[in-house]
């Protein structure tokens, strides 16, 4: 199924990685319509980092999400997203990626502890808890993880990849009356994707969405290793 959907690498190699982005989010097939909305609507913003699995970028990262959630706070409009794609040159499997991408969550969380930001109060940082999310810069946010091996095609971009997207926006769009619509939008692209439902997915705040970062299948009993 992922034939469907255009490969980044067919495209024209002088292209950044924000462009291979902005391509993977821009095909037809792609499902997840918020994405498409801000970038259509210019609210994607999107910066490029080394290896996934090395720290060296960490404090860069945390200096423009925390600015992006600053900008969010002040002007909390829905369909707002954050992205750092990695330049990393080895397909990780998924068990590689979710621990490199929980590695890099643990650091910038650890940075905004650092710089005394208080945890969102509107969300838990008890991972096994339903009203779980990550914090940072005072904004809670949930993570969506890609990478060139992941399962769901959905998720399979060329580089690995992070994005944030403010907790807020779901609220706001349960106040409007406009959640279930979008998330069953949502499902049935990815359905049409991927030729089966994602095992993981679950309706905003119904149950811990740590477990549905990485986008690996994960086993009964997983634990999470964020340590907050």
């Amino acid at each position: 199924m992922l034939d469907t959907m255009t490969r980044p690498e067919s495209l024209n190699e002088s292209q950044s990685a924000s462009d291979l982005f902005q391509a993977f989010i821009r095909d037809k097939a792609f499902p997840c319509v918020g994405a498409k909305s801000a970038l259509a609507r210019h609210q994607m913003n999107i910066i490029e980092a080394g290896d996934i699995r090395c720290p060296r970028d960490d404090a860069t990262v945390y200096d423009k999400l925390s600015e992006f959630a600053i900008n969010f706070k002040a002007h909390p409009d829905l369909f707002q997203t954050f992205v750092v794609i990695f330049d990393t040159r080895d397909i990780l499997s998924e068990d590689s990626f979710e621990r490199a991408l929980w590695s890099r969550i643990q650091a910038l969380h650890d940075i905004d502890v650092k710089r005394g930001f208080p945890y969102d109060p509107r969300v838990s940082p008890d991972v096994t808890s339903p009203k779980f999310s990550l914090s940072f810069a005072g904004e809670a946010f949930y993570l969506v993880g890609l990478h060139p091996g992941a399962s769901r095609p959905a998720r399979r971009f060329s580089s690995p990849a992070i994005v944030f997207n403010a907790h807020d926006q779901f609220q706001q769009l349960r106040a409007d009356g406009r959640y279930e619509t979008l998330r069953e939008n949502i499902i049935g692209r990815d359905v049409a994707l991927a030729g089966s439902p994602n095992p993981m997915l679950s309706r905003h705040g119904d149950s811990s969405e740590a477990a549905q970062y990485s986008g690996r299948h994960v086993e009964d009993g997983w634990q999470c290793p964020f340590k907050p």
